[in-house]
């Protein structure tokens, strides 16, 4: 309440505020210039418990950033029903002699930091570095957008204010752990560090993987596999089981005829290309063979992105955690199949 009464306040004060350079005032829900709103996010730090001093070095002179705002708005929207780009191009980009050789080096240089945290949570360490590839490319590349400036824009431009404002918020309480503004850069959607966690994300599942009272996904190996690994147990990943495996689809199988009846509430154009979920046995039983041994009762569905006469994967339930990380089917499996090729 007392938030939404200086949002108000401020809104009737900045009628007559002139509008940040390269942006039209009523560009801002409610007509709100981004320096009123900024108040706004910093009331509502303090009454979450961050700091005076943590606001103030996170917020000093932040301005909008147009490039924020392009890019956002230059996200492409929902698909056509006209088809799906092939998969195996994309994994041909994705998973390359370079990217693999570098998951190898990884894997190798840092055995047991990795098996430390595969024991702690359960997820294999193979996954774990085929997330840090994809994500940053083993750390290469995490962005440099200032995060404060990012989102305070994404939240100021109003398309997705309660997402925007709550990651604002939440990295105040990042920074108010005694990270610098320096090292809050990331990309300019408010991701940051070697895993790509949003603050949010890193409040709840960041871990400490070295044991030094602090989880350091920027330069801290042990920290950053221990967070992929604790953000894979919470989504629900099951240790032991594959993410999915190569299968073998006779000709003439109609993968149409077993097509899901199931709609998914997110991501729905994602799921509805697998197939309804059966045990192996049933599948082994309709003719699909396996390239890899699974115990009979695994529940998979059947995958086959590029169409008859193509590959074709069972894929598990690990599968769908790997989407919890990014909803898209080129994404995951990528990922898996990466996986596989660094412990080949």
């Amino acid at each position: 309440m007392i938030i939404r009464s200086l949002f108000a306040a401020v809104a009737l004060l900045s009628l007559s505020a002139p509008a940040a350079p390269g942006f039209a005032q009523s560009e801002a829900v409610d007509g709100v210039s981004f320096d009123a709103y900024l108040e706004v996010l910093k009331a509502r730090a303090r009454a979450e418990g961050v700091s005076e001093a943590t606001i103030q070095r996170m917020t000093a002179g932040l301005t909008p950033n147009d490039r924020v705002i392009r890019l956002d708005r230059g996200q492409p929207g929902s698909p056509t029903r006209r088809g799906y780009p092939a998969l195996a191009p994309y994994i041909s980009t994705h998973v390359n002699s370079t990217r693999i050789a570098g998951g190898r080096a990884v894997f190798r240089e840092n055995r047991s930091q990795l098996r430390a945290a595969e024991q702690r949570y359960g997820v294999p360490a193979e996954i774990i570095v085929a997330i840090f590839g994809h994500e940053t490319s083993y750390g290469r590349i995490r962005g440099n957008f200032d995060l404060a400036r990012s989102l305070a824009t994404l939240a100021w431009e109003g398309r997705r204010r309660e997402l925007f404002s709550g990651e604002f918020i939440a990295l105040m309480k990042v920074a108010d752990k005694g990270y610098s503004r320096d090292q809050l850069v990331g990309s300019y959607a408010g991701a940051f560090g070697n895993p790509q966690f949003l603050p949010s994300v890193y409040l709840r599942l960041a871990s400490d993987g070295d044991g030094d009272g602090r989880a350091n996904i920027f330069t801290n190996r042990a920290d950053t596999f221990a967070s992929i690994a604790n953000y894979f147990r919470d989504a629900g990943w099951r240790t032991g089981q594959p993410w999915g495996v190569r299968a073998y689809v006779p000709s003439g199988f109609n993968v149409d005829a077993y097509k899901t009846e199931l709609k998914a509430q997110v991501c729905p154009r994602v799921h509805e290309r697998h197939s309804q979920w059966k045990t192996v046995r049933e599948w082994r039983d309709l003719g699909i063979q396996l390239q890899r041994s699974m115990p009979d009762d695994t529940l998979a569905s059947l995958f086959q992105p590029d169409g008859p006469g193509t590959p074709a994967w069972l894929l598990t339930g690990n599968y769908r955690v790997i989407l919890e990380y990014n909803c898209s089917n080129y994404y995951a499996m990528s990922v898996g199949l990466l996986a596989d090729e660094i412990v080949n």
